[in-house]
């Protein structure tokens, strides 16, 4: 079948949450992904930043066909192997040198979950006397109740209040702002180290260490949301263990998802410590799906590539792509930032859904994360040869919008 009876059918079918789709996919590998027509598109969005091995990784698809002819699934009345290790190693990687003892992980199926999780951890936390929690402006937590109700953005907020309360939004990487808003009433502070909706901002040096310290002298949890910046995404395994970022922070909570199954659904709040790890006890919280064994095979199978030297290979693309791309001298693009594999290109005018429409049909794949910003997330195993055939297309692409030409 054609795109365009796909498209058709999907119309029928499919409630309209996203918009008309841009394209029908139908096959992947590696980096690269065809849609129902045979055409071929460099995906460097990872269907954001979901796909960290690529699509079709031998790894994923060897650890996922073993599980499933084993076991498939079983309710959390039960444990398995594979749910048990994979969260052992979680925690031990979820700080250098490994988690805190005591500490301990809830297996969830999404990045949403897992926001909600620690949400609830929160809330049990603060109890009456501590009704107010913290995030930041231009956070993304997802778009459940709880976890929009920590999501900034007005317009995924607004058609759906009464949204849970307490929840208040201080400046992003405002310091003064922070010290002002906390007091001995706010059970936890929610914090990207990298907001990747809001245009991939990373936390300024030395912000994350003083929001530990008037957390701490508060009593309040620090939960930062690894969800989309977690996993290597960074070229570490978290972004927080990047130096200038996290400077050595020990949170109380990490969340993390996509990346984590390179594309099967999963999600995890990790717990750092015995006083954090016991709030949610028997009956407080539940997954029917939440670290089946499918999901944890994958898991682990991410986990194990990783190991291997691809995170130290996306630390290496990410550099090199950000210096490519800066040094493209169009007067069109304004600013390249980023850490790792997740990377924005600042346009001089709001111009980005259009330039994401030309690379689209020129076989790339890239999102317009906010008017006059492109985000790139692709799969870790990007490689450079691949990410010059963006850099030689982006130009192009701004011109074909009207975009200012070289300097």
């Amino acid at each position: 079948m054609t795109q365009e009876s796909w498209a058709q059918r999907y119309g029928g079918a499919l409630m309209n949450t996203f918009g008309p789709p841009r394209r029908v996919l139908v096959r992947g590998e590696g980096a690269y992904v065809w849609d129902a027509d045979g055409n071929r598109y460099l995906d460097l969005l990872a269907g954001i930043a979901v796909n960290a091995l690529g699509h079709a990784h031998p790894a994923v698809v060897a650890a996922v066909t073993e599980q499933l002819s084993t076991l498939g699934h079983v309710s959390n009345f039960f444990a398995t192997p594979t749910q048990i290790t994979l969260a052992e190693r979680l925690l031990g990687i979820v700080t250098p040198g490994g988690a805190p003892a005591g500490s301990r992980v809830f297996l969830a199926n999404s990045g949403t979950e897992a926001n909600e999780a620690a949400f609830k951890m929160a809330r049990r936390h603060g109890g009456a006397g501590r009704p107010r929690v913290l995030a930041l402006e231009g956070a993304f937590h997802g778009r459940t109740m709880g976890a929009l109700a920590l999501t900034h953005k007005a317009a995924y907020r607004e058609p759906f209040e009464p949204l849970p309360g307490g929840v208040e939004f201080v400046p992003f990487g405002d310091l003064a702002a922070l010290e002002a808003a906390m007091g001995h009433d706010v059970a936890a502070l929610f914090v990207e180290p990298v907001q990747g909706e809001a245009g991939v901002r990373a936390l300024p040096p030395g912000y994350l260490a003083q929001a530990r310290e008037l957390t701490t002298a508060a009593g309040a949890l620090l939960v930062l949301d690894e969800v989309q910046s977690g996993m290597g995404r960074t070229g570490t395994w978290m972004a927080h263990h990047l130096p200038h970022i996290g400077d050595g922070v020990v949170p109380d909570v990490v969340t993390l998802a996509k990346g984590l199954g390179a594309g099967f659904p999963i999600g995890a709040t990790v717990a750092l410590g015995e006083r954090v790890a016991t709030l949610l006890g028997p009956g407080q919280h539940g997954t029917t799906f939440g670290g089946n064994p499918l999901a944890a095979a994958a898991a682990l199978a991410v986990i194990d590539v990783l190991e291997d030297g691809l995170l130290e290979h996306a630390a290496e693309v990410g550099t090199w792509l950000r210096e490519k791309l800066g040094g493209l001298g169009h007067l069109g693009v304004t600013k390249v930032r980023g850490e790792g594999l997740l990377v924005a290109v600042d346009l001089a005018d709001p111009v980005a859904k259009d330039v994401s429409a030309v690379l689209l049909d020129a076989g790339f794949i890239v999102n317009a994360v906010r008017e006059d910003a492109l985000r790139l997330a692709p799969p870790l195993v990007l490689e450079q040869d691949q990410a010059q055939t963006f850099v030689d297309a982006l130009s192009p692409a701004l011109a074909a919008v009207g975009a200012q030409g070289r300097r």
